[in-house]
């Protein structure tokens, strides 16, 4: 039977000594504490009573360090789909201050339309890429939920959309900790959002990568 809810869990802080919007940057591994972040994701999900019929990650290594914590946990071998990767973003490897854009006056090309945005993949595309990898992955699901291990934007616009709302927004403002949980149901009416966990707000994470 397919699974009827998916649990989105964002990886755990990144060590990012340079502070840099790391994107799709390779070799971005989970700091010390951010592995406790992604353990805690895992014992959240075992205390919820949650049943794991498969979990899958984005192709970068933080959530793929995440994903070993709740691998560990219920004995489910994580997969990987590129569709639930971060999205583009011409910033990557660059500290995005007020210096960096006044050194570098070029760069406000890059802001000047914050609704599509202008400085990356569209809200759009990110969106239609989860909800085609959500609906795809959960109809191969067998035995349990679905978990998959991704990064701020792909889960937010995807609560926005699920919530009826537009998907251009103050990124400062995003509900998306560094492992929490979003937790949606799949009917015949589509997603509906079941819930939101933050586990590991305790530990003061450090979050200077998202884009």
């Amino acid at each position: 039977m397919p699974a009827t809810r998916i649990h989105l869990v964002r990886h755990g802080e990144v060590h990012n000594p340079s502070g840099v919007l790391y994107g799709r940057l390779p070799h971005f591994h989970l700091s010390e504490r951010g592995h406790e972040m992604a353990a805690l994701a895992a014992k959240t999900l075992k205390d919820s009573g949650v049943k794991v019929g498969a979990i899958y990650t984005s192709p970068l290594v933080r959530t793929q360090e995440s994903a070993a914590h709740i691998e560990k946990l219920f004995g489910v071998d994580a997969k990987t789909d590129e569709r639930l990767i971060e999205p583009r973003n011409v910033f990557e490897g660059r500290k995005l201050s007020t210096r960096t854009l006044a050194t570098r006056p070029h760069l406000f090309y890059h802001l000047r339309n914050p609704y599509s945005p202008s400085w990356g993949e569209s809200y759009r595309s990110i969106l239609a890429r989860m909800v085609e990898a959500i609906s795809e992955l959960a109809a191969k699901t067998d035995g349990g939920d679905l978990v998959i291990v991704t990064h701020q934007l792909p889960i937010w616009v995807t609560h926005r959309h699920v919530a009826g709302e537009t998907l251009a927004h103050n990124p400062q403002k995003r509900r998306c900790a560094l492992s929490s949980i979003t937790t949606f149901e799949l009917s015949n009416e589509g997603l509906i959002e079941a819930g939101y966990l933050d586990p590991a707000s305790s530990l003061e994470a450090v979050d200077k990568g998202a884009v």
